[in-house]
């Protein structure tokens, strides 16, 4: 008697291979980019690779990284925020005003400064739910309008474009060791500004990918009907990205005003670009439903090395917009051969 041949393994419950595994995660193209350019002025300059410059190009990267998690967020719902540079300022504004002309304590300014961004976030979201606008243009008008307040109101109650004066405001000192202190390592002043990055990057992470609400984001990027034809709160969904992006200004703007005690009225114009390109080189498609909070962290992370590298290497500084504008191409290139790849692993 003969044995029966054996039948081949059923490839639904097969197990994907380490590559493909990885192949599947939004990051993997950033984190193989950071690993080149750290590579790369590790060995071209000397600087680059001390105690000393790491701190400069973490620090470089923790403010932008912050803002490029939020912003991959917002991206991956299906949506864009081009107020998310001028709210850095305007949240700091809001509480240099308070705290310096209104006479208020540092952290009633700090939490007037956060229910404001949290309202025109929220302006945002419920604009582009309710009128079927595109983001891109909702936002846009919120950019010109905080533009022109801050000018405005800034020139009206100073006289200048600038508000400064704020260490001699009451509740600076405990307000400041929160957002703006330092972490000596190795004798090297780190700044508190790294470890909201990580922590805000970690949170965003969890979120995206453990919960509930995350299952939400991507869903209502890759298709927003189908995602309200399954009982996805898809309007809710969407105010909340859009309050996640004004929060993380409020916080990018609350670290900058307790750190400098300054503020320009025209601060952060511009940065918003920087967001989204931090949020593809992390691995977010334009088009929504794909991306990674880590990745938008790593994006950030190369911005940092590179922006610091150049300056490390002596060359001119206008070949950073060189460097961007290859890693933006690159990245998108890359993000959509992984998407097709991964979409192809996971059937």
């Amino acid at each position: 008697m003969t044995l029966a041949a054996k039948a081949p393994p059923d490839e639904r419950v097969s197990t994907p291979n380490v590559f493909d595994r990885l192949i599947v995660r939004p990051e993997i193209g950033a984190l193989l980019g950071a690993v080149l350019v750290f590579v790369f002025f590790s060995v071209v300059t000397e600087q680059f690779l001390t105690v000393g410059g790491a701190a400069t190009w973490l620090d470089d990267a923790s403010t932008l990284g912050i803002m490029a998690v939020a912003v991959a967020l917002l991206m991956i719902g299906g949506e864009f925020d081009l107020s998310a540079g001028v709210m850095t300022a305007s949240t700091a504004l809001v509480t240099a005003m308070l705290a310096t002309k209104a006479g208020w304590n540092v952290w009633a300014a700090l939490l007037a400064a956060l229910v404001f961004a949290l309202a025109v976030g929220a302006l945002n979201g419920w604009l582009v739910v309710r009128t079927g606008l595109p983001s891109f243009i909702v936002t846009l008008g919120t950019f010109l309008a905080l533009q022109g307040l801050n000018l405005g109101v800034t020139r009206l109650v100073t006289d200048t474009v600038q508000v400064s004066g704020m260490r001699a405001t009451d509740g600076y000192e405990s307000a400041g060791y929160l957002f703006a202190s330092t972490i000596p390592i190795a004798g090297v002043e780190f700044r508190l500004s790294i470890l909201w990055w990580v922590l805000f990057a970690a949170v965003a992470s969890f979120v995206l990918v453990r919960t509930r609400f995350g299952n939400w984001i991507f869903a209502v990027g890759g298709s927003a009907a189908s995602a309200r034809a399954v009982g996805v709160p898809v309007q809710r969904t969407k105010i909340l990205l859009f309050m996640t992006t004004a929060f993380a200004g409020w916080l990018v703007g609350s670290i900058n005003i307790l750190r400098f005690a300054s503020v320009q009225a025209n601060q952060g114009i511009g940065l918003e670009f920087q967001f989204i390109i931090a949020a593809v080189i992390g691995g977010c498609l334009l088009t929504g439903g794909f991306g990674s909070a880590i990745g938008a962290a790593i994006g950030a992370l190369i911005f940092g090395m590179a922006r610091q590298g150049i300056v490390y290497a002596r060359w001119d500084s206008d070949w950073f917009q060189l460097f961007l504008g290859a890693m933006l191409l690159a990245a998108v290139l890359v993000n959509n051969t992984l998407r097709r790849r991964a979409e192809r692993v996971r059937r």
